[in-house]
Formats: C-alpha cells, sequence, structure tokens
C-alpha cells in the first residue's frame, strides 16, 4: 500500500479533467456503467462493467448501502421586492413551515424578503442567515414546505450538469432502494444497482445491510483552506439501526469484507467505529443515530470499510481526499489519469470505481 503522508495541501488534490468527459446524462442502464477496479495493496488496476462487481464479493461479505432519498429540494421563485429570479435548495427540515435553504443569488437578500413561488400564491420569506451562508426560510402560505416541494419542486441536480432536470432525473438520480426523503444530492456510487444485481449478490451468501446518511452541502462545500485539516465539515444526519448493525457485525465475526458503496456509507461506518477504542471497533458496531462532522484524509486509521465502491471525485473536494486516504493519494491520481485517457465518465452520473 502507498504511504501515507501527513501535511498535504489543497493544490496536492488537483488533476486535469476535460469538460467532456463531465457525464451529462445517465448510462441507459444502470449497471452498464464502466468500472475501474484498483487493488490497493499491488496497485493492479482492472476495466470492466459494473455489473461485474459481483466477482469482487464472496460469501460472508457485508454489502452497506445507503437508503436515503433524494427530496425535490431545488425551488425557482422571484423576489417580491426586485423581480429578481431566485433559486432556492432547500437543505434541512426545521419545522412544517421552515427549512434552512442556500439562496442564489444571495447578494442583498436580507430577513424580511419575500420570495414568490409559482404563480405567486405562494410566499417564502426569509427569516434569519446562519453563519454558513444558508438562510432560514419560512412559507407564509398554507401547507407545509414540503407542499410546496411536491408541487414546485426540481431535481437538485449539480451544478456541472448544464441542463434542466427532466422527468428522466426524478428515476435514475435516486437508487432503486432509496427509502428516507432527506438528501439534497444522490449518493451517487448507488446509482449503478439495479434490483436484479442486488438480488444476485444476495445468492452468492453476501449480507445487504442499510443505513441512512443524509447528504447536506458540507458534502460539496469547497475546501478553502490551504491545509486540508483545517477545513471543518458540516455535519449530517445518520442513521444505523439495530438489524442493520446485527447484518454487519456478522460479517466481521466471521471474517467477511465490509464493502460500503460510497463515501457517505464510510463516513457513517467509521464515524460508529470512533465512538469504540482499540479492538472492540474492530469486534463490532452499535447502532446509533445523530449527526456527523467526519472529515477523512491522510492520516486515518479505516476501522471497519474493507472495500470501496465509489464515482469519480472533483478536483480538490473533501471525497477526493477521502479515497486518497483508503487507498493512497498517488495511487488514486494515477487511476484517474489512467481514467481519463481511456475517457470514463466522471461525476454523479459518470462511471464507477471500486478500490479493494
Amino acid at each position: 500500500m502507498c504511504p501515507r503522508i501527513d501535511n498535504l495541501k489543497l493544490e496536492d488534490f488537483d488533476y486535469f479533467l476535460p469538460k467532456e468527459l463531465i457525464a451529462q446524462k445517465p448510462t441507459p442502464k444502470r449497471e452498464e456503467s464502466r468500472l475501474l477496479v484498483l487493488d490497493r495493496e499491488t496497485g493492479e488496476i482492472e476495466h470492466r462493467r459494473f455489473r461485474d462487481i459481483v466477482r469482487y464479493m464472496t460469501k460472508g461479505d457485508c454489502l452497506v448501502l445507503n437508503e436515503t432519498k433524494v427530496i425535490a429540494a431545488r425551488v425557482f421563485g422571484t423576489r417580491q421586492d426586485t423581480g429578481k429570479k431566485t433559486e432556492l435548495l432547500l437543505v434541512k427540515k426545521l419545522s412544517d413551515k421552515s427549512w434552512t435553504a442556500l439562496l442564489k443569488p444571495s447578494k442583498g437578500i436580507r430577513a424580511g424578503a419575500k420570495i414568490l413561488v409559482g404563480d405567486g400564491a405562494v410566499i417564502v420569506e426569509v427569516t434569519g442567515r446562519g453563519e454558513r451562508g444558508e438562510f432560514e426560510v419560512t412559507s407564509t402560505s398554507d401547507g407545509a414546505i414540503e407542499e410546496i416541494v411536491a408541487s414546485h419542486g426540481h431535481v437538485p441536480l449539480p451544478p456541472y450538469i448544464k441542463r434542466p432536470d427532466t422527468e428522466e432525473d426524478r428515476l435514475r438520480y435516486q437508487t432503486v432502494y432509496a427509502r428516507k426523503e432527506g438528501s439534497i444530492a444522490a449518493p451517487t456510487a448507488g446509482l449503478h444497482f439495479t434490483q436484479e444485481l442486488l438480488d444476485e449478490i444476495r445468492e452468492r451468501g453476501v449480507r445487504i445491510a442499510k443505513l441512512i446518511l443524509h447528504v447536506g452541502p458540507g458534502t460539496f462545500r469547497p475546501v478553502k483552506t490551504e491545509r486540508i485539516e483545517d477545513h471543518v465539515f458540516d455535519e449530517e444526519y445518520f442513521e444505523i439501526e439495530p438489524e442493520a448493525a446485527s447484518v454487519i457485525n456478522r460479517s466481521i465475526s466471521e471474517g467477511g469484507k465490509i464493502v460500503a458503496v460510497g463515501t457517505t456509507v464510510v463516513r457513517a461506518l467509521e464515524t460508529v467505529a470512533a465512538i469504540s477504542s482499540g479492538e472492540k471497533a474492530h469486534r463490532g458496531i452499535e447502532p446509533g443515530s445523530g449527526r456527523t462532522g467526519l472529515f477523512i484524509h491522510t492520516p486515518f486509521e479505516f476501522k471497519l470499510v474493507s472495500s470501496i465502491i465509489t464515482n469519480f471525485h472533483l478536483p480538490k473536494s473533501t471525497l477526493l481526499m477521502l479515497v486518497s486516504a483508503f487507498a493512497g493519494r498517488e495511487r488514486i491520481l494515477d487511476c484517474y489519469k489512467k481514467a481519463v485517457e481511456m475517457k470514463y465518465r466522471f461525476y454523479s452520473y459518470g462511471d464507477a470505481m471500486l478500490i479493494l
């Protein structure tokens, strides 16, 4: 395995990516995405299709999924005072009537500003502002904000997808096992799975456990500090139920691998593992819920996760730093260079990577 180096700087996680490799649409079939397989011990690389993922799991392993469901959190409106078009990205529910939200553009918006949604019958008022640039918004119309989302919400595609959302996105920017609403972005590693593929994995004797981590803006907030360890990660809600903990613990006790589907699963599992100390963390986890601001970067001791299924991440992002901590920065950047050369598709709707 590559040696881990302290005191890495932001520029150490940069790489060149041609814009044409940023996937704008999903593949016609989820499981037909390409799959780059990296053995982090030997550095060996294989090029597969995602449907081949079953070859790398054996009886007794545990595949861990994030059941979070993306809400149609993007709402478009018009400022009542200026007539300017305004975009709201709803982030966190405070009550039936109030949420925290990111507003775009946000310059000049103060408490009391009103945003007209739809035909103007729905009014959202800005009632406060937080320290991290988020606003508190409250519906002054009848009904909960969820009703505004149901009627006027759009799929919150990331900004590097340069097109409006479509009906197809309501299906494809969601995992097939999504259950509990709460994310403003998809846990994209899971987008490649079909129910048939999951059934095939089960038939091989692989256990499947499901947890929740609701993806918030912290996952994508850019790192602006030169020293990466100075970056503060926004907290996100996670939940690991007793049944999931039991399934995971059975695999650990039998020597099976814990295969995390996505960086969100990694952060949830390693957060729970961090509560324990020493060998106890390697023997199993306790169920639990709460908020985690765990920022995984080099150096980091992974206590639970054996393998990671993930997509290709943005330069200088916290997600790239996480997979680099797992497999080694130079090894990851070398994989990314090869992926660019072979024209893999990058980011949310892009191809996948399996790190063994």
